[in-house]
Parts: structure tokens; C-alpha cells; sequence
């Protein structure tokens, strides 16, 4: 059996084809490269029951992902996290199949892990002794570890204001850490220049074709979980976008093949209203965004003032009816304790954003109350424990707290 049906790279502005044998990052014309695959032979080959009795994680999907061999992947058991129907949020926002796909479990904490399997995999198979990329903490986090598990050097650089968790993430797994005082735009300025005087292979976001390739698992995941059946709705908090471009890409896939059938769902690139790019390109129907000036948010994750793959998150919007919709601080913090006290789950500050963006579309009509809605939580709240503050009455000994 044929372990991938990877064929090769294609640009989504001028349609230049590479290999994938070869490293590859930008095409000459700038844009982002994605990974094509030989569907219609994989269609002949594979069925979606074969897929089911496979070990529950991303690589279960090996056929649809750009590694060529099984001896090149690394992993840490990252994929298959739970979709978790939510009834008493779904009763309270008013939406009767509510979904969280809950990332909070992968190794490192968040969905940034599957991008970090794939891209670090690709990379030892083509070679790589050691890459550099910007972050804003948890795709930095990811990387890191899986460089160390497969012998790769790496170098991350962040904002001095990342979370200290990821900071120390990074450090422990022996990757060489520099913090900058700005944004992670500035941080990539960084990294552009190491990348050209020292060579070494650039892992920044979309900057390589392989990330996307990890994170659209939770895209197929979905399928699966559902009885290979799409869910109207799906809802994720929107940084540089990488997520919901793979999402949009893999149901594609699925539609191609055959496995799924039916309209796509609408997405919904949610951001944080400190800094909205996505949502105002979408609104004025602009084909790219502007830089966010003075960009800012406790939802460090998607505090991103210009992703480079901008024009086809907005493609993504367009071609599914979907929108963009920006979230205030002060409402995700808000709904984050509302989905905790509710539903048991901490989420993180993004996911959060993404949950608060579901109760507003629904009291708008926007999602109807019969609609299946999949909101993505990227990661785990205990890994922002500086977000949410509490506060309890301090006992002393011999104290007691009954009637209180």
C-alpha cells in the first residue's frame, strides 16, 4: 500500500508547480505553496472504512499527508481529540448540536502540535538540519519539541510578552530562544534575516507548505467524528489562519473523493477586535488585508497583524459563505468562565473568542438553532495562567466553611 499519494506543490496565484522532493518555501511570485495529492488514484485505492480501523491519530490520514515514508515521521501520539457536544451552552446560546473539537489535548498543550508533526517530519525527509521561525508562543512551543525528538536544530524567536509557559517550553527543549520587544511581524523581520546570511530552512507560517498539511486533520477528524457527515458551521479563532485555510482545504479533499457530500460548511474566521485585519478585509470584500496598526489582544494567539496567507482565509470566507465576526477582550474572557462553570472546560483566551463568536451569530439568526456548529478550542487555558485572575477567602486553621 502506498504510503502517501503526495504529487507535488502548486502555487495558488500563478499556478507553478514544484516537487516535493526538494525544499521548496515561497513561489517566485511570493505566494504561499500547497501540497496537491493524486485523489482520483487514492480514490481507486483507498476507502474511508480502511481509514477507521487505524491507529487514533493524525498519521492515520498518512495517505493524504506529504510524507513519503513511515520511517520519517515523528511523532508524539498528536490527533483524534475529542468532539465534545456541549447541551448546556448549546441551550443557553440557543444553537441544539453545539461541537467543541477540543485541541487543549495534544502534546504541547494545542492544536499548534499537528502543524508541528507534519512540518517537522516533511522537513527531516527533505534533509533539514536546522530551521528558524517567528511565533507568538505556542507554535514556537510545538516546533521545538518536535525538533528535539527528531535531531533538529532550531531557533525561535518571540515577543518578550509571549506567555511564559511557551518561553519556557522552547528553552527546555533546547532550542535557541531570542525574545524581541514588538510583534510577531517583528520578530519574523528576524528570522527573514537569519534565514538569508545563515541558510537555514524557514518554518515561519506558510513560509513552508508542510504546516497546513498538519492542521488540516482536524478537518478530516470532524468528518469522521460525524459519520463522515459536514457540520454546517464551523467557527475558529483566526491568526494567521492556517487552521481554517487547512480545514477548508481537507473537506475539499473529502468532497473530492468522494468520503463526504453535500454543501461545505460556512467558516468563520474569528478575531480579537484589537486587532481585526481578517474581519475588515471581509467586510469591505477585499481579496488581502491590511497591516493592524498598534495591534492588541490578551488572545496573544491570534495577535497577528498580517498573515501572509490572508487572501485565501478570505477565499475561504467567500467560496463558503462564511464571515469574519471580531470578538472584544472583555467578551471572551467573559464567555471563557461561562464555558468552564458550564461544561467543565478551561479553554483557552482563542477558543474562547471562537465560542463568544457562536453566541453572537446565533442571537443574530445568522446560525439557526437546528444547525450543527463545530467550535474549534486550539488550546489549553492552564497554559495562559496570567488571563484569568481569582480570587478565594483565606482560612486559618480551625476555620470552617460550613453554611458558607
Amino acid at each position: 500500500m502506498t504510503y502517501s499519494y503526495v504529487s507535488h506543490l502548486q502555487c495558488p496565484v500563478c499556478q507553478t508547480q514544484y516537487d516535493t522532493e526538494h525544499i521548496h518555501q515561497l513561489c517566485a511570485c511570493g505566494s504561499p505553496l500547497l501540497v496537491e495529492y493524486n485523489l482520483e488514484q487514492l480514490k481507486q485505492q483507498v476507502k474511508r472504512e480502511d481509514i477507521q480501523q487505524r491507529n487514533p491519530d493524525l498519521w492515520r490520514y498518512h495517505e493524504l499527508l506529504p510524507v513519503s515514508s513511515s520511517e520519517h515521521v515523528v511523532t508524539l501520539g498528536e490527533g483524534m481529540t475529542p468532539l465534545l457536544h456541549l447541551p448546556t451552552l448549546g441551550e443557553r446560546y440557543g444553537i441544539n448540536h453545539l461541537y467543541m473539537k477540543d485541541e487543549s489535548l495534544v502534546p504541547s498543550g494545542s492544536f499548534k502540535a499537528r502543524g508541528a508533526a507534519v512540518g517537522v517530519s516533511k522537513a527531516l525527509e527533505l534533509g533539514v538540519e536546522e530551521f528558524a521561525m517567528p511565533t507568538n508562543g505556542n507554535a514556537g512551543a510545538a516546533w521545538a519539541l518536535y525538533a528535539a525528538r527528531a535531531g533538529i536544530r532550531a531557533t525561535i524567536v518571540m515577543p518578550q510578552d509571549a506567555p511564559q509557559i511557551t518561553r519556557s517550553e522552547v528553552a527546555l527543549a533546547g532550542a535557541s530562544l531570542f525574545l524581541v520587544d514588538g510583534l510577531i511581524s517583528d520578530a519574523g523581520k528576524m528570522v527573514a534575516e537569519k534565514v538569508k546570511q545563515d541558510g537555514v530552512y524557514d518554518a515561519s507560517t506558510l513560509k513552508e507548505p508542510y504546516r497546513i498539511e498538519g492542521k488540516k486533520t482536524m478537518g478530516l477528524e470532524i468528518a469522521e467524528q460525524l459519520g463522515w457527515q459536514m457540520p454546517d458551521v464551523i467557527l475558529y479563532p483566526t491568526g494567521g489562519g492556517v487552521g481554517l485555510i487547512g480545514i477548508h482545504k481537507a473537506l475539499k479533499e473529502l468532497q473530492q473523493l468522494g468520503w463526504i457530500s453535500g454543501t461545505l460548511p460556512r467558516l468563520v474566521a474569528v478575531q480579537a477586535e484589537g486587532c481585526a485585519p481578517i474581519v475588515k478585509a471581509w467586510e469591505k470584500r477585499q481579496e488581502r488585508s491590511e497591516f493592524w496598526e498598534q495591534s492588541t489582544t490578551i488572545a496573544f494567539g491570534i495577535n497577528v497583524p498580517k498573515a501572509l496567507g490572508d487572501f485565501l482565509v478570505l477565499r475561504a470566507l467567500y467560496e463558503t459563505d462564511g464571515v469574519g465576526i471580531a470578538i472584544s477582550d472583555a467578551e471572551l474572557l467573559e464567555v471563557q468562565r461561562e464555558v468552564a462553570s458550564l461544561e467543565g472546560s478551561f479553554v483557552c483566551p482563542e477558543g474562547a473568542a471562537t465560542f463568544a463568536a457562536a453566541r453572537k451569530l446565533a442571537a443574530d439568526g445568522w446560525i439557526k438553532p437546528d444547525e450543527t456548529v463545530v467550535v474549534l478550542n486550539t488550546g489549553a487555558g492552564i497554559k495562559y495562567p496570567d488571563t484569568v485572575q481569582t480570587e478565594a477567602p483565606l482560612l486559618q486553621i480551625g476555620d470552617s466553611i460550613v453554611g458558607r
